[in-house]
């Protein structure tokens, strides 16, 4: 990493030298400020000019450079960092699922905070059970937040005991499954024949439906309880508390992975009426396609039409960046990532291998019209048997550069040969930034080792000279980004142990992971991630430095509020 001193900063940083130049409509901001740009590269001050910041240095050398320039002391006892970014978030996602009552197996965010979770299964029915006897009338009840690894098999027979006289729909904590009871299946009109037409519709050995609704045909649910999901001023709560969280966490920008999954119309309805825009919300959000939503809605026009997007030929509710979302495979959460042999030891998948999404001989067709386009990837790739299949679509893809990017989002595992592989290939990591903590040990089991030595490897990433960045995936982990870094310096596991010691990232390499290379694997790393002139004047401003204080209190770490766009935000309202 580089080492720079003050002097040399200010010498590389400082804008012009601004003799006879007026800066009177300039704001010089003594602090201590970390400029990403180096393990030392600390500054005395920023100088922003409107939403740009114009030069960076020692505040002595600030104030000869740019005469005329207000000094604004705020941050003067303060520590000011590049905007912090979480890389990949889900809009609608979240503002339907921070909008129901939740029964998750470990600590939620919540906007007042982090909410204990339940951490067997009695104690998750009794949850379950209160949550109903607490909810008016007797329409559908949706609870978020079922884990099967901690809070054991959940049957239509025992949701059928928990609310044997309205539908329950138990949704499970990746997303990716719902779990109904006996009314919920009738009200929606589900059948055993369901299964003859989608993958992800269980059965029993007598051929009935379990009321497990999982992967693609989970799209069956929503549609089926519209309604519920998709309410107006359902969303509009559900997002307000999302949007809470994130401004408490100091969070300047965030992309939506798989933008348009749940249909264009509702998600740009959705976005307009609720993010509006980062004024209004706090906060920069971009939009990243989703593939299958482009081939259903543009078909043989699909790559224009991100094209289109992204130059605002098609209007959007927020910016489209120039890359598109693709799916390898399943999700870590709920055993459907996809695994080497011999498959899932144990747990709800056992016996079976999970499930690809892209099969691997269909993974370079899909994508190489974008490739071929300049259109970067973000492809979700969990299980290691996954990132094989994606690493060889992007050899052959051919080579990555800085204006066509290819990035993992999650990575789960990987096998030590894929690690090197992706390093020597170019590829980007956006890692899951609670994989370890959440559920490392309980995988240790269903994965067996060495497989389960091999989850969240970011310190053997990052060796192998791949950059490696952090997201919530939220809401499916807390988009709290000083949380997410510190938990990969100390890889600390819910139940209070350190899992391979060896994966960890430094401090400073964990910052990273939530500024510069956050901004690098969305492609906004000329824009956004470091505090250097020519960059936009977002900045998280701390009550402590993080490389100053040890990891696992970096989320004590006062948020004093941001600067977003050149404005001050402070979250006290001052």
């Amino acid at each position: 990493m580089k080492r720079l001193a003050i002097g040399v900063l200010s010498a590389l940083l400082a804008g012009c030298s601004g003799s006879g130049k007026d800066y009177s409509d300039a704001t010089i901001y003594p602090a201590k400020v970390i400029t990403m740009l180096g393990e030392d590269s600390v500054a005395e001050a920023v100088v922003v000019q409107g939403d740009e910041i114009i030069g960076v240095g020692s505040f002595k050398t600030m104030q000869k450079d740019f005469r005329g320039a207000a000094v604004d002391r705020t941050f003067e006892d303060k520590v000011v960092l590049p905007g912090l970014i979480d890389p990949h978030i889900h809009v609608v996602l979240g503002a339907m699922l921070y909008g129901f009552p939740m029964a998750a197996p470990w600590p939620m965010a919540t906007p007042d905070g982090m909410k204990e979770g339940y951490g067997t299964p009695e104690a998750f029915r009794q949850a379950v059970a209160d949550i109903v006897a607490a909810s008016p009338g007797d329409g559908p009840v949706v609870v978020y937040g079922y884990h099967n690894l901690v809070h054991g098999d959940l049957t239509r027979q025992v949701l059928d005991e928990l609310a044997p006289d309205r539908p329950l729909i138990v949704w499970h904590y990746s997303g990716h499954d719902f779990y109904l009871n006996s009314a919920a299946i009738d009200h929606a009109g589900f059948t055993p024949a369901l299964a003859e037409k989608y993958h992800g519709v269980d059965l029993d050995p007598a051929g009935e439906l379990t009321g497990r609704i999982y992967e693609d045909a989970a799209f069956l649910v929503l549609t089926a309880y519209h309604e519920v999901f998709l309410a107006p001023e359902h969303l509009a709560a559900g997002f307000d508390a999302y949007r809470k969280i994130l401004n408490r966490s100091g969070v300047t920008t965030t992309a939506d992975l798989a933008y348009g999954v749940f249909g264009l119309r509702m998600e740009d309805q959705t976005i307009r009426a609720t993010w509006q825009d980062m004024d209004h919300s706090g906060f920069r959000m971009y939009l990243i396609p989703e593939y299958r939503m482009l081939q259903k809605e543009f078909g043989d026009g699909r790559v224009k039409a991100v094209l289109d997007m992204y130059r605002g030929a098609i209007p959007t509710a927020a910016p489209v960046l120039p890359r598109v979302k693709f799916f390898t495979d399943g999700a870590y959460y709920s055993q459907t990532m996809r695994v080497s042999d011999p498959g899932y030891l144990s747990g709800q998948s056992a016996g079976t291998h999970g499930l690809w999404v892209i099969p691997p001989d269909e993974l370079v067709p899909t994508i190489k019209p974008y490739w071929d386009a300049g259109l970067s990837v973000n492809i979700h790739s969990n299980g290691d048997a996954a990132q094989t299949a994606t690493l060889d679509a992007l050899e052959s893809l051919g080579t990555t550069s800085a204006d066509n990017t290819f990035t993992i989002e999650h990575g789960g595992m990987f096998s030590p040969a894929d690690v090197e592989r992706a390093g020597r290939l170019g590829a980007q990591l956006s890692a899951a930034s609670h994989y370890v903590y959440y559920l490392a040990e309980a995988y240790a089991g269903p994965l067996g080792q060495p497989r389960a030595r091999w989850i969240s490897p970011l310190g053997a990433l990052t060796e192998a000279g791949v950059p490696v960045a952090l997201h919530s995936d939220a809401p499916l982990a807390p988009p709290i980004p000083l949380r997410a870094a510190s938990v990969q310096v100390t890889r600390a596991t819910r139940e209070g142990d350190v899992y391979e010691a060896k994966m960890a990232l430094s401090a400073y390499q964990a910052l990273e992971a939530i500024t510069l290379d956050a901004a690098k694997v969305i492609g906004l790393d000329d824009e956004l991630g470091s505090i250097a002139p020519g960059k936009k004047a977002d900045f998280t401003i701390l009550g402590a430095d993080p490389l100053e204080t040890p990891a696992e209190a970096w989320e004590t770490i006062p948020v004093w509020g941001v600067v977003l766009g050149g404005e001050k935000r402070p979250l006290d309202g001052g």
